[in-house]
């Protein structure tokens, strides 16, 4: 028997910066992702999300290319992007206060959604149907993410932890091919990071949707990650497994050393 060839990976990137006036965020920055779990980390400014920003098409990069399942999206909009299966979460979860649990989770079925509003006007028998479809998934994701208790509370109650795993299941919800994560787990406690980094494992593991992190708790990225990519003032400095960035003396001087 012949060993199964390696998959090409989701998401290549070549020669990327990124430029705002005078100053360089991103330096000639080349990054496969495939069907994993890949973190980046890196002091303050080193570039991380422009990265994200770039890679998920809120940035142009002023060189370089991106690609995503074998298609150039460099110079995609936004909402092309997101249609192709690329999905991210911000810093800030920037979710509806008032709304419900669950119509913040069926505001990512927005993409899918096909009846016009004069069809949801009148609610057609068709756009019935397509409505249950929707919640369905989006009753899923609750269960997936144990919010089911929560479904119609209005968000604007809910503790910051809980708002931030809503803001997962809105991007769940947009059924992503590849799902990056921008600090998802910035001001949470132990209890509630704990929690989300099992979801987050699952995410990849049982749903099989590679993920891209943005992360400063270092316990979490070494536990959870299987690939760690490294930014420093814009330049990419190491690109490896945990134990190995772990002992690379760059990224220990550049980073690690003040997270020891």
């Amino acid at each position: 028997m012949t060993a199964p060839e390696p998959r090409a990976p989701l998401l290549q990137a070549r020669g990327l910066t990124l430029k705002f006036g005078g100053v360089t965020a991103l330096a000639d920055i080349s990054v496969d992702i495939g069907h994993e779990l890949v973190a980046l980390i890196g002091p303050n400014g080193a570039g991380k999300s422009s990265l994200l920003n770039v890679l998920s098409g809120f940035y142009r990069p002023s060189q370089g290319s991106v690609t995503f399942n074998g298609q150039d999206i460099s110079r995609w909009p936004v909402h092309r992007v997101a249609q192709a299966g690329l999905a991210r979460t911000f810093q800030g979860t920037h979710l509806l206060p008032n709304m419900s649990v669950l119509d913040n989770i069926l505001v990512g079925r927005y993409m899918h959604m096909k009846s016009s509003l004069t069809a949801a006007f009148f609610y057609y028998p068709h756009t019935h149907q397509e409505e249950i479809a929707h919640r369905a998934v989006a009753e899923e994701i609750l269960d997936f993410l144990e919010l089911e208790h929560l479904r119609h509370h209005p968000v604007g109650t809910l503790g910051y932890g809980m708002r931030k795993r809503v803001d997962l299941g809105r991007a769940l919800a947009m059924e992503p091919r590849m799902l990056m994560l921008d600090e998802p787990m910035a001001g949470m406690n132990g209890e509630e990071k704990e929690d989300l980094a099992r979801f987050i494992l699952d995410i990849r593991e049982s749903r099989q949707i590679p993920v891209v992190l943005v992360e400063h708790d270092m316990g979490v990225v070494m536990d959870i990650a299987d690939r760690v990519i490294v930014l420093n003032f814009g330049h990419k400095i190491a690109d490896a497994s945990p134990d190995q960035v772990q002992q690379d003396e760059k990224v220990i001087s550049a980073y690690l050393g003040a997270h020891a």
